[in-house]
């Protein structure tokens, strides 16, 4: 072989082993991985809740006032001060109260001797009409003016017991055993008595039992009873978990900015102190709580195979053989309609020789996030929730999301989830 046929050998060989080099290296399509996701059906509590805001208030509060108006004259207790019932708490300047005392006692002095003159008066005046001395009209006037006179010392007698029961109102008491959380007034403060009362101070009873006063949206008002279970946090607190009871839904609406809301007290135990008056709290409200049930996540009801998974797998199914005049039938099937009732669903199994498998199920509760199996799974089955790509030049190794679309493949013409979800609902 001459030279000339030798170099062009050459180029030959190196073109061939140059395009294999590009084909190889840069059109190839690599081989996809995939690793499924799955799950075990798990034994535990599911259960659906509401939530809502709310103020934090003492059980009991008593506001106590003044019925005399006057000057304050001295002040026995402060902000946060434990009181007991019966313990003095401040006083009025009683002496213009003293003073009318004095002056009724008086005027009392006064009705009494005038009714004792009128008491002789009468026993003379009876004597004369009985001998025929007066007139019966002379009779009559000194028996009014001796009953007069009697009326006249009830009533004055009455007027000293209101001047003495108001005196005694200069002196405040607290009503009930508790804790002073505001006081509203000063020493040398004039306080007067019309016709409200004004407050002094405020006392709640007891401060190791609160209420979660919470404002419920009418949306969610119907699910809420009495007796059902809540917790709540505060934001003095926020890694901290506190329970309460609803006890009692009342009736009455408020609405603030066209938002319906109905008022819900919840009750709380607050022994370690904790909670204060006024803290504002994020409720969560547990309408339906079931124990010790099958639950597996809501994600694996909605996952369906999708070409990817159908070569890469064995599916179990007479649609998922991948002939032409079967797709029309693999895709009305793949769509999650399979004509499941309600509380029925369908989840795909793995079993240990790889082979994919649809179960039906049975449903019950389902809070958006894990949904209750009644029948139709055992512990030990592996249910699909998703796929994760691990090599692929378009995917970057990223999990596929049932709620996004993706490509269509061979054998699975619809738009599907790429094994984010699970079988049909």
């Amino acid at each position: 072989m001459n030279t000339k046929n030798k170099k062009w050998l050459y180029w030959v060989v190196g073109g061939i082993i140059a395009i294999g080099a590009v084909w190889f290296f840069f059109i190839r399509e690599k081989e996809i991985k995939i690793q499924l996701e799955t799950v075990k059906p798990e034994m535990g509590n599911i259960s659906n809740s509401i939530t809502a805001t709310g103020t934090i208030q003492p059980v009991d509060t008593v506001a106590v006032g003044t019925q005399v108006s006057g000057i304050i004259k001295n002040i026995y207790v402060d902000f946060n001060s434990t009181v007991k019932k019966g313990q003095l708490l401040a006083t009025l300047d009683p002496d213009l109260l003293q003073f009318q005392s004095e002056q009724i006692k008086a005027n009392l002095q006064n009705a009494k001797s005038n009714l004792a003159y009128n008491e002789i008066n009468i026993n003379r005046q009876s004597q004369l009409y009985k001998v025929g001395a007066i007139s019966k009209a002379d009779y009559d006037n000194a028996t009014n003016q001796y009953n007069a006179a009697k009326a006249q010392v009830g009533a004055v007698t009455a007027q000293l017991s209101t001047a003495n029961k108001n005196l005694s109102l200069t002196n405040i008491y607290s009503p009930i055993d508790g804790t002073v959380l505001n006081r509203n007034v000063s020493e040398g403060q004039t306080v007067a008595s019309s016709f409200s009362t004004p407050t002094l101070f405020s006392i709640a009873k007891d401060l190791t039992k609160m209420r979660v006063r919470a404002s419920v949206d009418e949306a969610d008002i119907g699910n809420v009873k009495v007796g059902q279970k809540a917790t709540f946090t505060v934001d003095a607190f926020p890694d901290e978990t506190f329970d309460g009871e609803v006890s009692e839904v009342r009736l009455h609406p408020t609405v603030s900015s066209n938002v319906v809301n109905y008022t819900t007290i919840i009750n709380a135990d607050n022994s370690s102190l904790k909670l204060k008056p006024g803290m504002t709290a994020n409720i969560t409200i547990y309408t339906q709580v079931l124990d010790n049930v099958m639950k597996i996540p809501v994600a694996a009801t909605s996952f369906r195979p999708d070409s990817l998974i159908i070569r890469k797998y064995k599916v179990n199914s007479p649609f998922a053989n991948g002939k032409k005049h079967e797709k029309g039938q693999w895709k009305k099937q793949n769509n999650n309609k399979g004509g499941e009732k309600k509380n029925e669903a369908a989840v795909w199994i793995i079993a240990q020789d790889s082979t994919i498998s649809r179960k039906k199920i049975k449903t019950g509760m389902d809070n958006d996030t894990e949904i209750q199996v009644i029948s139709g799974l055992n512990k030990n089955d592996n249910i699909i929730t998703g796929y994760k790509v691990l090599s692929k030049k378009s995917s970057g190794g990223q999990t596929k999301s049932p709620f996004m679309p993706q490509r269509r493949g061979v054998g699975n013409n619809n738009r599907n989830s790429g094994g984010g979800g699970g079988g049909p609902r």
